[in-house]
């Protein structure tokens, strides 16, 4: 089933980034478009409202899969994510998302980057690498095996805020050299 559901995700996420990358950055991530905001390359406003489209068709999506497959349109998951181990594979599989992002250097390298690093992840992280608070929330929407109980929802969050923030603070100091226009408008005044 998780070989399945990895193949399907990295062919679909190669896609999507491939095909909006070039019409809005191919933002699909609330984290991803808040550490674009920080890095001074996204308005907050546009940030905001990004996130906020996010969650929502992430939602859609859920319920979308939930109907193809002739379930109830959305369901209170009960599948169980909780523990350290799950809190620190979202950190580590938002960490590695983000440092992609950030770190890679040609604009076609992004869809095959990105979808490499969220399969990999798939499977060398115990929480299957959801590292985007947009899926987390929908997941909680389906009882199937890709669900989430929405208790679990806010620590897989914060997890992935966490990575987030650690792979801007090390793309900071990694990719971008001091004087270089994201160093300078990442750089605190």
């Amino acid at each position: 089933m998780l070989l399945a559901n990895t193949a399907a995700t990295v062919a679909l996420l190669a896609t999507l980034v491939a095909l909006l990358g070039s019409l809005s950055g191919a933002h699909l991530d609330p984290v991803v478009s808040s550490v674009e905001a920080l890095r001074g390359r996204l308005a907050w406003r546009d940030a905001i409202a990004y996130s906020a489209v996010q969650v929502v068709g992430c939602c859609a999506g859920a319920i979308l899969a939930n109907l193809m497959f002739e379930l109830p349109p959305s369901q209170g998951s009960t599948h169980v994510r909780a523990g350290d181990a799950q809190f620190l594979s979202e950190g580590v599989a938002t960490f590695g998302l983000l440092l992609v992002i950030i770190g890679h250097r040609r604009p076609q390298d992004a869809p095959w980057m990105v979808a490499a690093w969220i399969g990999a992840a798939c499977w060398f992280t115990a929480s299957t690498s959801f590292a985007n608070p947009a899926i987390t929330i929908a997941r909680s929407l389906t009882d199937t095996f890709a669900g989430i109980r929405p208790v679990d929802v806010p620590v897989f969050v914060l997890a992935q805020v966490i990575g987030a923030l650690a792979a801007f603070w090390i793309g900071h100091r990694v990719f971008w050299p001091p004087g270089s226009r994201e160093h300078d408008a990442a750089t605190p005044r």
